[in-house]
């Protein structure tokens, strides 16, 4: 008995944990490390909240902060 309540204890932290969602900066230097790897230069990464990114020109490319941040891409 003592076993399954570990192992509930354990699988709903873990859960808890995947939920929260990657950082912004990890996500951003994810992307980037992809970019340059590709051999594109010449832009611009920029996070910014979702909600808003009405007005914001570029392409987003990844989300961040539990889907509260978006990182939009921009060519120079």
């Amino acid at each position: 008995m003592k076993k399954l309540l570990l192992a509930v204890g354990l699988l709903s932290l873990a859960g808890t944990a995947l939920a929260a969602g990657k950082p912004c900066d990890v996500v951003e230097k994810d992307i980037k490390d992809k970019l340059e790897a590709k051999g594109v230069h010449g832009y611009s990464l920029q996070i910014v909240d979702k909600a808003g990114n009405t007005g914001a020109d570029g392409k987003t490319v990844g989300s961040c902060a539990s889907g509260k941040k978006e990182i939009v891409y921009k060519r120079k």
